[in-house]
């Protein structure tokens, strides 16, 4: 699995608060230029988005996002708001409260509302696996795979970690064969991108590989 083959799993990243519009911009250059599965962007950007990509790249943004306690109701009219907008795809964070309270049917009806919200875009489910106990990840799983999301998403990003090999594989061995796996989250370097792949995640969510990418592509120009 060569370096090009890793860039295309990549929804190239942006969700910092701090985000503005040049960044957005650059990031999607860059990902077009790199050849990435999308970029992920704040709601906010989304239409502005959309309209400069133009079609050169899936737009995917995040709902519920980051804590995933918002109502039903607020996910699924952002949901509506972004497809609207111009959104690809949509990364949504599940109301963890409800599944530390073993709440699944709900936790599974309100996937199943935002998956209905999307029409036909991709709908990725992130569980916030660091928050979560191995029997509720492999809970997950199961609600993922029941409520027809087409991806289970490990991470935010802004919930104290990221993605590990050993969740990668756990999902690997509990979802439905018609789900895929997103790892995101402190993916570093493409030796650990690497092997999430190898682990079964189709998709990495990450800013810093195309960096990486573009920062080695500079240096070669520069000893041309």
């Amino acid at each position: 699995m060569d370096r090009s083959d890793i860039l295309s799993r990549v929804d190239h990243t942006a969700l910092s608060q701090k985000a503005v519009w040049q960044e957005i911009r650059e990031l999607i250059d860059d990902a077009i230029a790199y050849k990435t599965a999308s970029v992920c962007i704040p709601p906010s950007y989304v239409k502005a988005a959309a309209d400069y990509a133009a079609g050169r790249m899936p737009i995917c943004t995040v709902i519920g996002f980051p804590n995933g306690y918002n109502t039903t109701a607020v996910k699924c009219f952002e949901t509506e708001d972004a497809v609207k907008n111009g959104a690809d795809e949509i990364d949504m964070v599940i109301n963890i409260g409800w599944v530390k309270d073993g709440k699944y049917d709900a936790v599974e009806q309100e996937i199943r509302a935002v998956k209905a919200a999307c029409k036909d875009k991709i709908l990725k489910v992130i569980i916030e696996t660091c928050l979560l106990t191995e029997e509720e990840k492999i809970a997950m799983c199961g609600v993922v795979t029941r409520a027809g999301a087409e991806f289970i998403k490990t991470s935010t990003g802004f919930g104290g970690a990221g993605a590990t090999f050993e969740d990668i594989a756990l999902f690997a061995s509990h979802v439905g064969p018609e789900v895929k796996i997103k790892a995101a989250g402190g993916i570093s370097d493409f030796a650990d991108a690497r092997q999430f792949a190898k682990l079964g995640a189709a998709r990495l969510g990450t800013s810093r590989l195309v960096k990486l990418a573009k920062a080695e592509t500079a240096e070669k120009l520069r000893l041309q």
